[in-house]
Formats: C-alpha cells, structure tokens, sequence
C-alpha cells in the first residue's frame, strides 16, 4: 500500500511540473547555421518563460548563455527548449558556441 501511494505521489508531482511547464509564456527562437531569428527577442520583466529552440539549419549548434547560466546543444533539425526564470530589465547576451563569429543574440527584458 505504502508504495502504491509513493508511487502515485511521483506519478502526480511529474504531471504537475510537466503541466507548469506548458502553462508558461512560450518564445520562439529559430537558429539557422548559427544565425538566430529573432536576433533580439523580447520578454516581460519578472516573469518566467519557456523559451524553445529549433534548429533549423544543416549543421549542429549550442545554445549558450553565460549571463542566463543556459545551454542547450541541437542537432539539424533538433528542437528543445529552457525554461528561463524571472529577469530584471535588461539585455541579456546568448550566442552559438559552435558559430560564435555569426552566431549572436539577445533577449530584452522589459
């Protein structure tokens, strides 16, 4: 009984963070070969969004933050994302790790 109940316990918090996270703003962020559309993306101050990646070019890229302590490595084709707590206004850098010379960005807090 006990672990019928731990198990159900698991079974729901899951489902509860799962569905939390699909609650979330959601932000798109397509990167091609290293260049990011939109180069600038903005967001609301003070909240937490999900920001989802899709690589769409033919080549593998990582995502990278140091200001947002957020990376993420993709495929071609791959598609993923990061749930981004709440920033204070402000600019905050990303980049491609693998295409560093083009791949640049920023996400606006406002």
């Amino acid at each position: 009984m006990l672990k019928r109940l731990s198990v159900l316990c698991a079974a729901l918090l899951f489902a509860g963070a799962a569905s939390a996270a699909e609650d979330l703003p959601t932000f798109a962020l397509n990167c091609n070969n290293g260049v990011f559309t939109p180069k600038v993306l903005q967001v609301p101050a003070g909240k937490k969004f999900k920001l989802e990646i899709h690589n769409v070019g033919t080549e593998a890229i990582e995502f990278e933050s140091k200001q947002l302590r957020k990376e993420k490595a993709l495929s071609p084709g791959g598609k993923s994302f990061v749930v981004i707590y709440p920033l204070e206004p402000g600019e905050y850098k990303y980049f491609d790790d693998f295409h560093v010379s083009v791949g640049q960005g920023s996400i606006v807090a406002k």
